[in-house]
């Protein structure tokens, strides 16, 4: 287990990083910039040396920008005065419409656990259901993310869809020597549980904030 969580730490090395900077823009007021200014400039370093250090391949990159463009957009989407489900409070120069560019960077280290996992767990995946299914199910998802506003939410459908279609998809992964076997839906849990942690720091932080945390910070419902 101790094998496990070091080499799941470093495989999610940029979203551990970024969570220490939302940590310590909060703690310590840095001066000549707004801190989320700051907070999207501490991303650009840490992209650019997870290249220098071969951290991550050239390849990845363009996944990561990927995710990247993608949660722009859904934020574009979500904190606008139409929607208004969650907002930025603070002042920021570097960004587009109400959201700080950083943002799309939160989405990248999503993006960078995932293509940094498969190498540093020398993952396979066995039992898995056919692509064309995936697809479906992974666009009703997004779908579901913008339309649910305006039409009925699907997500309790989607999960029962996820829990089907994945329920004999199993990981196979190294820790040292030997190879070891989990649940698929078992590794969507654990990443579901830490993403909520991570939302949570952002929160606490007052990084970004819900409606009903705006008067008084509470956790995020699970």
């Amino acid at each position: 287990m101790l094998v496990f969580g070091i080499k799941q730490a470093w495989a999610a090395l940029f979203g551990g990083l970024l969570l220490l900077a939302i940590v310590v823009t909060k703690l310590f007021e840095l001066p000549w910039l707004a801190r989320y200014d700051w907070l999207f400039l501490a991303a650009i370093l840490i992209q650019i040396g997870m290249l220098l250090f071969r951290l991550e391949r050239p390849r990845e990159v363009l996944i990561i920008l990927l995710f990247h463009l993608v949660g722009l957009g859904m934020e574009l989407f979500k904190t606008s005065a139409l929607i208004g489900s969650w907002q930025y409070p603070e002042e920021a120069f570097f960004r587009i419409a109400g959201v700080p560019l950083f943002t799309g960077f939160m989405y990248a280290a999503v993006g960078s656990y995932i293509a940094r996992a498969w190498r540093v767990l020398d993952l396979e995946i066995t039992h898995y259901p056919r692509r064309i299914y995936t697809c479906l199910v992974g666009m009703a998802i997004y779908i579901n993310f913008f339309s649910h506003h305006f039409a009925p939410d699907m997500r309790w459908v989607l999960f029962v869809c996820v829990c089907v279609l994945y329920a004999r998809t199993v990981v196979v992964y190294r820790l040292s020597k030997h190879r070891h076997t989990m649940p698929l839906l078992v590794g969507f849990g654990l990443i579901a549980l830490f993403i909520w942690f991570a939302e949570n720091i952002g929160t606490a932080t007052k990084t970004w904030l819900y409606p009903a945390q705006i008067d008084q910070w509470h956790p995020v419902s699970i």
